[in-house]
């Protein structure tokens, strides 16, 4: 949202930090019946034609199939089952539909009674750019900061200006280094992480930078090589014992601790990168 209306700006909305979980998933199911309209879950789901009647898809028992993917029932039909969904029920369905969505390409004019376009030509890749960005556009409004991510997963949203760290790539090509990074980012921005997801997420981050100690030596004072270890070492996250400092709030103190070591890693490897570059 780039326009804040007149009652966001007076404080008189109803819903100034956006919208609840059953306005949300109402908001769903019609971006869901739009897709659908528009052809894009033809090729898994099928489509109905007035000549041949219901015409299969890829998947033909949706609620066995979803039963089989997500382990729940009564999640489908959206048009029925939306009204009780839980945050875990509609996110768990997005990220459903994401692996089944596609474009329609190309195809043949049914014209009789209306019918429309029989789609036979998809594309997978332009098919999940479109539901990602409708659904982003739809999670938006949503209370709780969430967005899907380029792989298909509801993801936490990253803080306010933060944003490019996490599109950023890691200016690495050592896979110790990358994997353990894009792991901790994940825990850390996973739907349903809860304070020792977090935690442990800092904690992978500080691993990191311990695998590259002897390139901190090199950028680093000694002192402000110190100050990083000693923030993990000292304060709970790295060790427990009653020397450790744990009288602070949780919540803001691993968020703050996970994007300080975040881009403090990025900065490092760029560092080294550009150290090398100039090498050669």
């Amino acid at each position: 949202m780039t326009h804040r209306y007149f009652s966001q700006r007076a404080g008189t909305n109803p819903n100034p930090n956006g919208l609840p979980l059953r306005d949300i998933c109402e908001l769903f199911e019609k971006v869901f019946d739009q897709l659908r309209g528009d052809g894009f879950f033809d090729e898994a789901l099928g489509s109905y034609c007035v000549d041949a009647g219901q015409v299969p898809g890829k998947i033909g028992d949706i609620d066995l199939e979803i039963l089989l993917a997500v382990r729940k029932k009564d999640l489908w039909p959206i048009a029925d089952q939306h009204y009780l969904y839980s945050e875990d029920d509609l996110f768990d369905l997005i990220e459903f539909l994401y692996q089944h969505v596609s474009k329609p390409i190309d195809g043949t004019m049914h014209s009789y009674g209306n019918c429309g376009m029989h789609w036979e030509v998809f594309s997978q890749e332009e098919g999940k750019k479109v539901f990602k960005d409708r659904i982003n556009l739809l999670l938006q409004h949503y209370e709780n900061h969430f967005e899907l991510s380029e792989k298909g997963q509801v993801l936490r949203k990253a803080e306010a200006g933060f944003e490019p760290i996490f599109n950023a790539d890691v200016p690495s090509t050592d896979s110790n280094v990358v994997g353990r990074i894009n792991s901790a980012i994940i825990r850390f921005r996973r739907h349903g992480s809860n304070m020792d997801d977090r935690r442990q997420a800092v904690r992978d981050l500080v691993d990191v930078l311990e695998y590259l100690r002897p390139q901190v030596k090199e950028f680093f004072t000694s002192k402000d090589e110190g100050d990083l270890f000693n923030i993990a070492n000292n304060f709970g996250i790295r060790h427990l014992n009653e020397k450790q400092k744990t009288l602070y709030d949780e919540n803001i103190w691993l968020s703050w601790m996970f994007y300080f070591y975040l881009s403090t890693i990025h900065v490092l490897l760029r560092k080294i990168g550009h150290q090398r570059g100039m090498a050669t």
